[in-house]
C-alpha cells in the first residue's frame, strides 16, 4: 500500500533505507522489530488486498509515521495485511511503546495478529513472547546481591564474590538466555533521576548483549567483513524524544534530538551510521 507519514521519525534501517528496523517519532512513539524464525507466519499475499497490504520490513515505518499511541497503532494494525516480500527471509515480531510507558508485542501467527502487553519491557527473538515469560519461572531462585554463607556438613560454603545471587543465570547468546538476562538486569536496575542517566544505564545493560563475531558460525565460515554480529545498539528517551545509538564500528554514543528537526521542511533521507568504519581512539597526551 501507499502511505504518507503524518509524523516525522528517525530510525535505523537494514538492507535499504525504506526498511526501518528501529525508530522513534516526533510525538514519542517507539517501535522496533526482532527476528522471529520458525514461529511467525504471515498471510499469503493477495493482490486484491494490495491497498491495505504492507511488507513486514516496512511496518515499523508505517507505525512511526502514522500513530502517536500504542492503542491507536494496535487498532489500525488489525485492519491491514502484513506479508513477506522475500520468502527466504525470517519472519519478525515487533515491540511498540509510547511515552506513557505502555508497551505491547505483536506476533503474527497463522496469518493473525496477536498482541501481548509487555509489562517487563523485554523482547528478544524466538520463541514466542508468552513462552519467554513462562520460562522466567525456571529462574525463580535468582536474586540481586550476594548469596548467604552457610554450613555444609563439616565445612562452610561461601560465595566467591559479589553478584552470587545471580549464580546460574544463563550466559549464552541464544534468544531465551538473552531474554532472561535482560529481564533480570533491567528489573534490578536502580531508578534514575533524569532521562540521560536512564539512557546511560540502559547502555550499560545493553552492552552485555554484544555478540562477538565467530561464535554464531561454524569453523571456517566466519565472515571477514564485520567485526561484530551486533550491528548497532540503541536506546530511546520517549519523553524528550531523543534516540541514541552506538555501532559495531564506533562505541561512542550518538543521538538524534527529534525536537530540533523541522519535519515539515526536511525530506526523507538516509545517511550511513558510520561514515568511517573504524573505532575512534583518543590519544591522551602527557606533558
Amino acid at each position: 500500500m501507499r502511505f504518507t507519514a503524518r509524523y516525522g521519525y528517525v530510525g535505523l534501517a537494514v538492507e535499504q533505507k525504506e526498511f526501518v528496523a528501529e525508530g522513534l517519532n516526533e510525538v514519542g512513539l517507539s517501535a522496533g522489530l526482532f527476528y522471529f524464525p520458525g514461529y511467525g507466519q504471515y498471510e499469503n499475499y493477495n493482490p486484491s488486498l494490495k491497498e491495505s497490504t504492507i511488507a513486514d520490513l516496512q511496518l515499523v515505518s508505517w507505525i512511526l509515521g502514522n500513530f502517536s499511541t500504542v492503542d491507536d497503532a494496535v487498532k489500525a494494525i488489525q485492519d491491514i495485511h502484513v506479508v513477506s516480500i522475500d520468502p527466504r527471509g525470517s519472519t519478525v515480531h515487533w515491540r511498540i511503546a509510547d511515552k506513557t510507558g505502555k508497551q505491547v508485542v505483536l506476533e503474527i501467527v497463522n496469518g493473525k495478529p496477536n498482541f501481548y502487553e509487555n509489562k517487563l519491557g523485554v523482547l528478544t527473538n524466538s520463541p514466542g513472547f508468552e513462552w519467554q515469560i513462562t520460562n522466567l519461572n525456571n529462574y525463580v531462585n535468582l536474586y540481586p546481591g550476594a548469596a548467604t554463607s552457610k554450613p555444609f556438613g563439616a565445612i562452610k560454603l561461601a560465595p566467591f564474590g559479589a553478584g552470587s545471587g545471580f549464580l546460574g543465570i544463563p550466559g549464552d547468546v541464544t534468544p531465551p538466555s538473552r531474554f532472561v538476562r535482560a529481564a533480570f538486569y533491567q528489573t534490578t536496575a536502580p531508578q534514575q533521576d533524569t532521562g540521560i542517566e536512564a539512557v546511560i544505564q540502559s547502555f550499560h545493560i545493553l552492552n552485555n548483549f554484544d555478540i562477538p563475531i565467530g561464535i554464531e558460525f561454524s569453523a571456517g565460515e566466519t565472515p571477514t567483513d564485520i567485526p561484530s554480529v551486533t550491528q548497532w545498539t540503541s536506546s530511546s528517551d520517549l519523553t524528550h524524544r531523543i534516540i541514541y545509538f552506538h555501532t559495531m564500528y564506533n562505541s561512542n554514543i550518538r543521538c538524534f534530538d527529534l525536537k530540533t528537526i523541522d519535519f515539515q521542511r526536511v525530506k526523507y533521507q538516509a545517511k550511513p551510521l558510520d561514515p568511517v568504519k573504524q573505532q575512534p581512539i583518543e590519544i591522551i597526551q602527557v606533558q
